[in-house]
């Protein structure tokens, strides 16, 4: 059964394992789609089933995903599921070794270009959404100067404030709410800089 919980990734093993970039996008898919079998993965990645089924077993190697209760009755699909409700990344986890840093940066320079090629396919397709959707989407920058415990804290009230509506839209999907809703990213970097 998933963890309702983020899990926190610790260790390099794990951190390598997700960095892969079919990996990731197959995670990413796997967390938006909620269980899912190797065949339907494979569509969306566009890559082929047995290469999809090798890296979905080494996810789960890494406690990532696991098997998921069957959707049907056929007894030969395998269902995936992500084995938390996220994971989450920290710097001071990996600092203390230079190949554990390394790994680390790696890692954030794989997830932010993912981000950033998801970004464009929506600008490419921006007219195909219509006036309400684009309206709707935002794109903005702030330009602030805090201390890292207001960094640290900013960060902490965007995540509770994005869990918050999370959870509320789950909730009216269950309750058979569903007109209008789509996926939604929401990509938020806070970083120092030195003009």
């Amino acid at each position: 059964m998933a963890s309702k919980e983020n899990r926190r990734i610790t260790d390099v093993g794990t951190l390598k394992a997700l960095a892969h970039p079919l990996r990731a996008n197959l995670y990413r898919a796997l967390s938006v789609a909620g269980v899912a079998t190797a065949s339907q993965l494979a569509d969306q990645v566009d890559e082929a089933v047995s290469l999809v089924s090798y890296h979905l077993r080494k996810l789960a190697e890494h406690g990532l995903i696991e098997q998921a209760e069957p959707q049907s009755g056929d007894g030969r699909e395998r269902w995936w599921q992500p084995a938390s409700d996220g994971v989450s990344i920290h710097d001071a986890d990996f600092r203390d070794a230079p190949e554990k840093a390394a790994a680390h940066t790696a890692a954030a320079r794989l997830f932010h270009e993912q981000r950033a090629d998801l970004y464009r396919r929506y600008l490419d397709a921006r007219a195909a959404w219509g006036p309400e959707w684009n309206t709707a989407s935002q794109d903005s920058e702030s330009w602030m100067r805090l201390t890292p415990a207001e960094l640290t804290e900013f960060g902490k009230e965007l995540n509770a404030l994005a869990k918050k509506y999370d959870e509320k839209s789950r909730a009216a999907e269950a309750a058979g709410d569903t007109e209008g809703r789509e996926h939604v990213a929401l990509h938020v970097y806070g970083f120092p800089f030195r003009p």
